[in-house]
């Protein structure tokens, strides 16, 4: 493999294993703060956004074509659907397990959530992965987001299983594990479409990679980052997101 590719496995894995400090905030905070996470969630969905508008689709759409290219993109939030709709991963649900007196209950929550999470990680390491071939920066711009993202979806499994059976090894192990379906799908990826990688392949991908992104975004982010009340500061993050995602992507084509 070469070094480019090793290097866009290697922002995979980071990225997934982000979900490790969610999981230590979980087994020792316990309960981080509504704002913390009102604003990391919003942050995270603005810049997924503005990377898939104005770096993935434009991409895929320059190499495909405007019709390929959006076929790409819906098909991607299509597939995105499906995932979401086999396998629930609700923030709601998470936290109706936490409070959950029983704790037969807390324990199967914690061990669903840590499946769904570890299932929708695939395409998000294809995510990072794909970028990554594009350009080096682009790669580490997606690779930051999902991180973010990663960060409560690690405090979701972890808090659970903790509470559950007052383990912290085991809750970490089960965080730890959601996390490594990232690489996976980065890895499969590398093994399944390098050997027919080009131009036209990686602007489809790209395609659907944003609508992926764009779909986790809508769908979960922004909604898990207004469920605890603070409505503005999840805008705020938002909308911070997508100015530090544009000023960084702004300097790295100056740069260039």
């Amino acid at each position: 493999m070469s070094a480019q590719v090793l290097y866009a496995l290697a922002l995979s894995a980071l990225a997934g294993f982000a979900t490790t400090i969610g999981s230590v905030i979980g087994i020792f905070v316990k309960k981080p703060g509504p704002r913390f996470l009102t604003f990391t969630l919003g942050f995270s969905a603005g810049v997924m956004i503005l990377v898939s508008f104005v770096e993935l689709l434009p991409t895929g759409i320059e190499s495909l074509g405007f019709f390929w290219g959006l076929v790409f993109f819906f098909g991607g939030m299509l597939v995105m659907f499906f995932i979401d709709v086999l396998i629930p991963h609700s923030y709601k649900a998470e936290q109706a397990g936490i409070k959950s007196p029983e704790k037969a209950k807390i324990l199967r929550t914690g061990v669903l959530v840590a499946l769904g999470i570890g299932i929708h990680n695939l395409p998000e390491g294809l995510a990072a992965f794909a970028g990554a071939l594009q350009d080096v920066n682009l790669g580490i711009a997606i690779a930051v987001a999902i991180a973010i993202h990663n960060i409560p979806e690690g405090l979701a499994v972890s808090a659970p299983i903790y509470a559950a059976t007052g383990s912290r090894s085991k809750a970490f192990l089960y965080s730890f594990f959601s996390g490594v379906a990232e690489p996976v799908g980065a890895l499969i990826a590398a093994l399944i479409l390098l050997p027919f990688l080009n131009q036209s392949l990686l602007g489809a991908i790209l395609s659907a990679v944003a609508g992926l992104m764009t779909f986790i975004s809508i769908d979960e982010l922004v909604p898990a980052s207004k469920r605890y009340g603070f409505d503005h500061l999840a805008i705020i993050g938002l909308i911070i997101g997508m100015v530090i995602m544009a000023l960084s992507l702004w300097v790295m084509k100056i740069a260039v």
